[in-house]
């Protein structure tokens, strides 16, 4: 299929960073269909003229480029190889790209499967957050060749602003993961840095400028740390969905037998963050664990949701 032809286009998942991604398409002049579970959340796409399907097998069936952004590796699962998921419904020749951050074996095996019935599936998760996706400057991670992914090249520029192929179905993903891997890294250390400040009485501001005019300096130190330190916990990316990150990429080393003990501390962390009422939380309130119960206790986390489960 030319690049030329590919003009009409469905979007499977409009949350906070999907639709932004798919309001960038629109404007660009791509014909679009939209699913959501909530149509409420498709809205703002359907208020500029954008169709809506009632299915992701309705949105894709007449699609040259299915694009999908869901949650949770179990939803990709579903999206793609259900009975009337996209892998059956889409046309001959349909490209469909995965944006979400999921598993990387999944992400080979949709591929295989796509190529067998003359279809192309690509592994493309993102970074760059809310702020990128409405910005449209988000960095890419393509399971793909550059040479494989010139028809939607003119598709991908429309909300990115950095595309790195990484060569083969998965990989991607993997890149990914390892972005996830070092940004909780960072994050775990700005947030015991700014506790360690604020319990011997330092001006926690001045340790974190202090912090950034060296080689400790982060993007989370630099963008998310004045969040905490705002008690401002709402959410740019979900700590639940950084938890299922992290717990993707310790699989992933496991299965490569690569012993990852950092990542592993902080899949912990943001495990109990989790665990006591903060999944909704930005990832910005693993902070909170270093806090007293009051502080905790105003941000909505419950400590006592740890004894419950104890006692199941």
């Amino acid at each position: 299929m030319s690049t030329m032809r590919l003009r009409k286009v469905a979007f499977v998942g409009t949350g906070i960073m999907g639709a932004a991604i798919a309001a960038h398409l629109m404007d660009a002049g791509y014909d679009l269909t939209v699913y959501n579970r909530t149509k409420e959340k498709a809205q703002s796409l359907l208020d500029r003229g954008a169709k809506w399907a009632a299915s992701p097998k309705e949105a894709a069936e007449s699609a040259d480029v299915v694009f999908t952004m869901v949650g949770y590796p179990k939803d990709v699962e579903e999206v793609y190889l259900a009975s009337d998921g996209l892998l059956a419904t889409t046309q001959k020749g349909a490209w469909m790209v995965d944006l979400t951050t999921s598993s990387p074996q999944l992400a080979r095996d949709i591929h295989g499967y796509a190529e067998v019935s003359d279809k192309h599936a690509v592994d493309c998760p993102v970074t760059g957050g809310e702020e990128g996706a409405i910005a449209g400057t988000l960095t890419l991670m393509l399971g793909c060749t550059q040479k494989e992914a010139e028809p939607l090249m003119p598709l991908l520029s429309t909300f990115s602003s950095k595309v790195l192929f990484f060569d083969e179905a998965g990989a991607g993903q993997v890149a990914k993961l390892c972005n996830q891997i070092s940004l909780a890294s960072c994050m775990v250390g700005y947030a015991e840095a700014l506790a360690l400040a604020k319990q011997t009485g330092l001006d926690q501001n001045k340790v974190r400028e202090l912090v950034l005019g060296g080689t400790g300096a982060s993007a989370a130190m630099e963008r998310l740390a004045p969040l905490s330190l705002d008690g401002d916990f709402a959410p740019r990316f979900k700590s639940e969905h950084l938890l299922k990150d992290l717990s993707l990429a310790t699989f992933e080393a496991d299965e490569l037998e690569l012993n990852l003990p950092g990542t592993t501390t902080a899949r912990n962390l943001f495990d109990l963050l989790c665990q006591v009422g903060g999944g909704s939380l930005g990832s910005q309130g693993v902070s909170l664990l270093y806090e007293d119960e009051a502080t905790c206790t105003a941000a909505g986390l419950d400590w006592s949701k740890l004894d419950e489960q104890d006692g199941d």
